[in-house]
């Protein structure tokens, strides 16, 4: 059953130093965050004031789910070691942290391995992370925009994934993280790309709703806000509305923009 306007769970990605003066800023139930560089291999930090106990008393006092954004360096399908291993390690780091602060989840993109490597090898890999990772709170993989060897930007591969970490021990405490623009910059036809996942998967656990600014199949992962983009605005809402899931904003702009986003899409989903 499609889920009521009123009950549609949506926030957006804010700043990590005080996400719970960002939630109210946007009188959102959930937010997502990064901690740390989301370039770096330094490791997480909580910048919230007084820790991450702290942030996690606060969000629970608020009412506020927080989701945390792995960065975008974690690779842990390549055959490359001195990319995978530091990976595999950021990785279990940011899981642990994310444990601390309470959090909902830990969205990682589904990273890519070499022009000429087997994809199998990068599915295996995946397997074996999961294996190696103890999974305190849900790994959340996302799909992605570009790259011909990217291991979850086609749904061939996410399939190749999926059968792979089926067979790992704490597969259950994956899920998968559905993104609107990057479904359309990678050539996923939103007519059909929550079926297409939920055949694969079983499960979409949280929606990246984006507009994007570049063509369908482009490759290109810029986001733009709703209406100001490429993708039909029937088709964004129905992908929403068909997954069932809470929904972060990957958006342009501050509150006040995520909040006509909100809006925009509310209005597009009905009763």
């Amino acid at each position: 059953m499609s889920p009521h306007p009123t009950d549609l769970v949506i926030g957006a990605h804010v700043d990590q130093a005080d996400p719970i003066a960002e939630a109210q800023a946007r009188q959102a139930p959930v937010v997502q965050m990064f901690l740390g560089d989301p370039q770096s291999y330094k490791g997480p930090v909580v910048a919230y004031a007084g820790g991450a106990s702290a942030l996690k008393a606060a969000a629970e006092e608020a009412g506020v789910g927080i989701y945390v954004h792995a960065p975008y360096v974690v690779n842990v399908a390549t055959t490359n070691n001195r990319i995978r291993i530091p990976s595999r390690k950021l990785l279990q780091q940011h899981v642990d942290a994310a444990a601390e602060i309470g959090a909902l989840g830990l969205v990682v993109h589904g990273g890519h391995v070499g022009k000429d490597d087997d994809p199998a090898k990068g599915f295996d890999n995946w397997r074996k992370a999961v294996e190696a990772t103890d999974l305190k709170v849900p790994l959340l993989i996302e799909n992605t925009a570009g790259g011909d060897n990217a291991m979850t930007r086609y749904l061939d591969r996410i399939r190749g994934v999926w059968d792979a970490i089926g067979a790992a021990e704490g597969a259950d405490r994956v899920g998968f993280c559905l993104d609107t623009c990057h479904a359309h910059a990678g050539g996923n036809a939103l007519e059909t790309v929550v079926a297409d996942v939920l055949a694969i998967t079983g499960r979409i656990d949280l929606v990246h709703a984006n507009d994007s600014r570049d063509d369908f199949d482009s490759g290109a992962d810029r986001h733009a806000n709703f209406g100001a983009g490429r993708i039909d605005p029937g088709l964004l809402a129905a992908v929403v509305r068909d997954a069932g899931a809470p929904v972060v904003c990957e958006t342009p702009g501050g509150a006040d923009a995520h909040v006509a986003d909100f809006a925009w899409l509310r209005e597009r989903i009905p009763a």
